[in-house]
């Protein structure tokens, strides 16, 4: 039940409880029928069960397949090698699981130990896990809120929701029942939640809710949902089942064809296998997670920690970026804009405005040892703009008008006076909302054009407080309100406002020109949001702006139809946040979603991204998140999305890189003996092919400088396969065209009886391969535009690579493990011009994909 609209009275009695709290029988039968007080966790499973989990993957099982028939075969040197690939595939995975099981343990430890409760007629204190519904709990200043808790008596209670709401301003409490229904979670004054943080005042309160029930454990049970799979993840596993059928296919082709040759059935049996073998990319996984780290590791330079390494990819997909505003579009730093004095308010001093000594003087702001302000956020912002503006210091304004008496703030009145000595007199000064402070003032003149002025200033989205003040001859023998606020003079307003961080406009621009839609959510008020969401480029003539009550309203069609239309969502739940990223997941949207409270985890956790804030994040918000901002910057999301979409590409230019290679190898192994050639490679030369020359430049691959068009172009589509935009076609003709162009040598070569046939075959194939990997740097410009010095890793790896070539070719060692022979320089040369036709018509095709 909503209990912020039960008055105090049917709350005891709807909990069968009373103002003398609960008898210890009372308090075990509950127990007995609530649980504890606790955040229940689902059954974790043992960490072995998670490292086996590891193996599932499709890709994975082939590889381990591919290994036990290497091993049969006698290759037991390609058996621990791709044992070694899975098994390091494996632990990085398994070390990813582990640490996401402790968003839970994180979100556990912001219950408080211990609470004051009154039981038996007595105060006593108690484990805060064994509170009940029902229990009378005392809060104070410092505490953590033990449980859901309606308040019964409040004196000046101030909360700090922020892990709950995202907003990190004090919320004032009460105890009176509120008549609207569906309130967000900010809006219930009357209430206390689990696990926020108690800043003023105290409190007397009635437990509702206890363990799971609570809106903390509402919270705990969201993040016990799956996550949501990664692009990257998609589509590998759609690459290794399509690449397991191919694969099949052409072996049983293969075995068919020599069987019906009249070859013997064993040996093509052998030879399918060993196809088998060679066509799968057994170096992809590590070069995938080695692209991922090294990414990673660049992103860090960028103020962007990787938590998950598929984030990184990730981040090339997104469609939608959910963004908090506090702190992340804006720079979480309160700032004076517009003072606004009443010309009849009086001179305190010679040059400074009455309303800027009133700022200075009716606060409670302290500086800590290294000289920071610290206190309420909007009386810093007033001293911080004093400061800055006056001649004098803060200091000395408060030195020649002493304060000698104070009525603190409470959320009745809205107003806080303090009163200060002056000259022979004495002045009250008070500060509060508009509303508040039209109250207690004598002269109503100027009142409509001040509203009017708010009614603007609030338009802008920017926060009004107004001052008055009053004289007295001598010093109030009683502070008390009655006497002290009446009859006051206004002075004037100020607005305040929490900036947009200067970058922010050119960010949302960019990602708007990159196919993707920025979105804000907040805590803050409609009004505030869109104003701000306007001035930063958010909110559009179409955009809707939405509140948590306007969406509690809307069904789930209707939720549908506007959520990619809605650009702002004000004052939404833990439970709305997740039912936003669902609507868009359902909309094929590949969604980032930034935030720093425990209410952000669920959402963190069921986005395609979850971005948890590094500066002001909560520990369960940071455990959730698959990458965390140093900066707490939006505009770093945007550099990270640059990044993510550079190694995607790189990604698919690997993938294209080595399924191309070992499409070459297919097509000879495959085509010899139908063009009645013998079989022109030793096992062991596919072995070398494989590790060395497809595995070190394709690894460099990942070093490649991003396309110029990277962030002019919309994010890949979900469904997109790893083989598209002519990828399949690619890896198909070039590899028959190397192919072709070693199988070409080879008959050239027997043909004209070189001995040296099978060493031209073997370096004829590496080193197609390697003028390969240098044209395919860039799928759009050519390789003399695009340089050949900006990749040095990629050129190191080309000399080393085909330095280890020369060295199989001319060491006499190497030419008894690998069965070669040197070849003449003639014969060298040869072997060079053939490898480069493979390079000049992957440029070619680049031409052909201009022009056509």
């Amino acid at each position: 039940m909503n209990w912020y609209n039960t008055d105090v009275d049917t709350v005891f009695q709807q909990l069968s409880a009373s103002r003398q709290g609960l008898t210890t029988e009372q308090v075990d039968h509950r127990l007995a029928e609530y649980g504890k007080n606790v955040l229940a966790e689902k059954k974790k499973k043992p960490a072995w069960v998670l490292f086996l989990l590891q193996f599932k993957d499709f890709m994975i099982v082939i590889l381990i397949a591919a290994a036990i028939i290497s091993g049969f075969l006698g290759d037991t040197t390609d058996t621990i090698v791709i044992l070694l690939i899975v098994f390091l595939n494996a632990i990085v995975g398994f070390v990813q699981e582990y640490r996401a099981e402790k968003a839970m343990e994180a979100l556990k430890k912001m219950a408080t130990p211990h609470a004051s409760v009154l039981r038996n007629k007595t105060v006593t204190v108690v484990p805060s896990e064994e509170l009940v519904p029902g229990d009378l709990v005392l809060l104070e200043a410092g505490n953590l809120v033990p449980a859901d808790i309606r308040l019964v008596e409040t004196h000046s209670l101030r909360i700090v929701e922020s892990s709950l709401t995202g907003e990190s301003v004090p919320v004032d409490k009460s105890q009176d029942a509120l008549t609207e229904t569906d309130l967000p979670l900010g809006d219930r004054f009357n209430m206390a939640y689990k696990g926020t943080h108690i800043t003023n005042g105290r409190a007397t309160g009635i437990v509702t809710d206890t363990g799971m029930k609570t809106e903390l454990g509402k919270i705990a049970a969201m993040l016990q949902q799956e996550e949501s799979v990664t692009p990257l993840q998609n589509r590998l596993t759609d690459f290794g089942k399509k690449l397991t059928y191919l694969i099949i296919g052409i072996c049983i082709v293969l075995f068919f064809v020599g069987y019906l040759r009249g070859q013997d059935p064993l040996t093509m049996l052998l030879l399918s296998i060993s196809l088998a073998v060679a066509a799968i990319p057994e170096a992809l996984p590590a070069l995938i997670t080695i692209a991922l780290a090294q990414g990673a590791k660049r992103l860090v330079r960028k103020n962007v920690l990787i938590r998950k390494l598929p984030a990184v990819e990730t981040l090339g997909s997104v469609t939608y970026i959910c963004s908090d505003k506090t702190g992340t579009l804006t720079q979480n730093k309160m700032t004076v804009v517009e003072v606004f004095p009443l010309s009849t308010s009086r001179q305190l001093g010679e040059s400074d405005s009455f309303l800027n000594n009133a700022m200075v003087l009716n606060q409670d702001v302290k500086r800590d040892k290294e000289g920071n302000w610290m206190g309420d956020p909007t009386e810093i912002a007033m001293v911080a703009y004093v400061n800055d503006q006056n001649g004098q210091s803060v200091g000395t304004i408060q030195g020649q008008y002493p304060r000698v008496g104070e009525l603190p703030f409470d959320s009745d009145r809205k107003r806080m006076t303090t009163i200060h000595a002056y000259g022979d007199q004495f002045i009250a000064i008070s500060k509060g909302a508009l509303e508040s402070i039209i109250a207690i003032i004598n002269d109503h003149s100027d009142e409509q054009m001040l509203v009017e002025k708010a009614s603007e200033m609030a338009s802008n989205g920017i926060r009004v407080l107004a001052f008055c003040y009053r004289l007295f001859d001598k010093k109030p023998a009683v502070l008390s309100v009655e006497d002290i606020e009446k009859e006051m003079t206004l002075a004037g307003l100020v607005g305040m406002i929490d900036p947009p961080r200067e970058e922010i406009p050119a960010s949302i621009r960019e990602c708007k020109t990159a196919g993707i839609q920025p979105v804000m959510i907040t805590g803050d008020h409609k009004e505030t949001a869109a104003a701000i969401a306007r001035q930063i480029g958010i909110l559009d003539e179409d955009g809707l702006v939405v509140t948590g009550a306007e969406l509690q309203k809307l069904s789930n069609e209707d939720f549908h139809r506007r959520v990619e239309r809605i650009r702002v969502y004000a004052r939404v739940s833990p439970q709305q946040k997740l039912d936003i990223v669902r609507a868009l997941q359902d909309k094929k949207h590949f969604v980032a979603m930034t935030g720093d409270g425990v209410n952000d985890a669920p959402s963190l956790k069921m986005a395609n991204i979850g971005i948890a804030m590094g500066i002001t994040g909560t520990d369960v918000s940071k455990e959730a998140s698959h990458m965390i901002l140093l900066d707490d910057n939006f505009a770093t999301i945007v550099r990270a999305i640059r990044e993510g979409r550079r190694i995607y590409d790189n990604i698919r230019k690997f993938v294209k890189y080595i399924m191309t290679c070992n499409s070459a190898e297919i097509w000879t192994i495959f085509m010899a003996p139908l063009v009645g050639l013998p079989i022109p490679l030793l096992p062991i030369h596919i072995l070398w092919i494989n590790l060395v020359t497809d595995g070190l430049p394709g690894l460099t691959l990942s070093a490649e400088k991003a396309e110029a068009n990277i962030m002019r172009r919309p994010p890949r589509r979900t469904t997109e396969s790893l083989f598209s935009e002519g990828i399949s076609y690619h890896i198909v003709w070039v590899g028959i065209l190397m192919a072709a162009v070693t199988l070409g040598v080879q008959a050239w070569a027997l043909h004209t009886g070189n001995a040296h046939w099978q060493t031209e075959v073997f370096t004829v194939l590496s080193l197609s391969q390697l003028g390969h990997v240098m044209a395919i740097r860039s799928d759009y410009e050519y390789i003399y535009r695009k340089g050949f010095l900006t990749n040095m890793p990629l050129l190191g790896a080309i000399v080393l690579t085909f330095l280890l070539q020369m060295s199989i070719i001319y060491l006499p060692i190497a030419n008894e493990i690998f069965k070669t022979q040197p070849l003449t320089f003639e014969e060298l040369l040869f072997c060079l011009g053939a490898s480069s036709i493979v390079f000049f018509a992957v440029e070619i095709e680049k031409w052909v994909k201009r022009h056509f």
